[in-house]
């Protein structure tokens, strides 16, 4: 979207430089890297990077400002996944933008999500130097946010992964961490930071304490567990874990579970919402949202067709919400998302289910990266860091790009120039 670097860049664009970069990456990461990996990066003005990245700031900050928020989200964690000893804030937090056109025509952000949970930081990183260093990018565009440079990125990073603690001491745990397309993510950060990356159905209860095998099988007391462990797939597996989730361990979590659930897609309809958003209205920002029993039995149509959201008379069963998006609140990578749903499928999920789903607008991404098989659009992450004791710091982004109704890069594999990708912006 910076025409000058855009041009550039095609115009030296071969596909050896993108072989190599592939080849950067799975050096780098140390392990093949699966999912599709985007021919290039984007270039973006830092002010836009930044506008989206305080936005995020500002609806967090409204979010733990708002007991009564708080108090439904926390209704809203399932049972037996309430954890004992929540911190204050979350650790890690992303935000993901769509760019749209407004009203105006001018290039805005829009919220897709804001979620309280890590991201892929270590191999984001990675992903972002193998651009530069494969397609010899100039040295004065920039990556990093919040005023890091790359030293400071690493460095916050640790503080907020260990937090003080020996790295012996600290675990980054997830679900079959060797079969997950993260694993790029977890061997770089394991690299980095020290730390040891472990299945979290192999750490060991003992009295008040929690244990893993080290290289050696040593057992090895867990001070802090950097959790990678999406509870979704935990609960879809119906995974069963040596330990008592909610017991009250003797051990500190970076990445609280609870705040997987109190910071998500739940807080969306609230922050578009006129009446429980911050004072003076909603951000803008966040687009209009409510939830599916709100919609059908409360004020959710009224407040949707108040934001300026086309929906059609009546509400009869073949009524189909085009300008909508059904979406179940805790899923990860656009699981169960539904474009186009109708009345009929509304109704048909339980009445006492109904609250678990909301219903948003749909954005209409704008196609704006000029690729050699045509425009392409582009969804930006913006990767936050909230160390204990610290401050929310937006620290780096991550883009997907794609040309397909979903983002992720799942919906985008069969394509070419679209998939993880970075920003870049120019620097003085």
């Amino acid at each position: 979207m910076i025409p000058e670097l855009r041009g550039r860049f095609n115009d030296g664009f071969t596909p050896a430089r993108y072989q190599s970069l592939l080849r950067l990456v799975d050096e780098r990461c140390g392990t093949h890297v699966e999912f599709r990996v985007a021919e290039t990066p984007v270039f973006l003005q830092l002010a836009l990077l930044e506008e989206m990245a305080s936005a995020g700031v500002e609806l967090t900050r409204s979010l733990l400002g708002n007991p009564a928020y708080l108090a439904a989200a926390r209704k809203a964690i399932p049972a037996g996944y309430e954890v004992a000893g929540e911190t204050a804030h979350p650790n890690f937090l992303t935000a993901d933008f769509a760019l749209v056109r407004d009203g105006s025509g001018e290039l805005v952000p829009r919220l897709v999500e804001i979620q309280a949970f890590p991201s892929v930081y270590g191999y984001q990183q990675a992903l972002s130097q193998a651009y530069r260093d494969a397609y010899e990018l100039d040295e004065t565009l920039g990556s990093f946010l919040g005023g890091l440079d790359e030293a400071g990125y690493w460095e916050l990073l640790a503080q907020t992964v260990r937090g003080g603690h020996d790295p012996e001491n600290v675990v980054l745990t997830e679900l079959d961490p060797q079969n997950q397309k993260t694993l790029p993510d977890f061997e770089v950060t394991a690299r980095r930071l020290g730390i040891a990356v472990v299945d979290i159905r192999s750490l060991e209860p003992v009295g008040e304490k929690l244990y893993y095998r080290n290289a050696t099988g040593r057992p090895t007391p867990i001070h802090r567990i950097y959790n990678r462990a999406i509870a979704d797939e935990l609960m879809a597996r119906q995974v069963r874990l040596p330990f008592d989730l909610t017991h009250g361990w003797d051990v500190e979590w970076a990445g609280h579970p609870n705040w997987y659930f109190l910071i998500s897609k739940f807080s969306i309809p609230w922050l578009s919402s006129p009446w429980l958003a911050r004072p003076g209205g909603a951000h803008p920002v966040v687009p209009p949202a409510v939830f599916v029993d709100d919609f059908l039995k409360g004020n959710g149509r009224f407040e949707l067709e108040a934001a300026g959201v086309r929906l059609p008379h009546g509400s009869g069963p073949d009524n189909v919400y085009s300008e909508l998006l059904l979406k179940p609140l805790f899923s990860f990578a656009g699981k169960g998302i539904q474009f186009d749903p109708t009345q009929a499928q509304l109704e048909a999920i339980p009445a006492a289910q109904r609250g678990e789903f909301l219903l948003q607008q749909r954005m209409r991404f704008e196609h704006t990266i000029e690729t050699p098989h045509g425009l392409t659009q582009a969804e930006i992450r913006i990767l936050y860091l909230w160390p204990d004791g610290g401050s929310l710091t937006p620290a780096l982004s991550l883009v997907r790009l794609g040309r397909g109704k979903m983002m992720g890069v799942d919906h985008n594999k069969d394509r070419e120039w679209v998939g993880a990708s970075a920003a870049f912006y120019p620097g003085s």
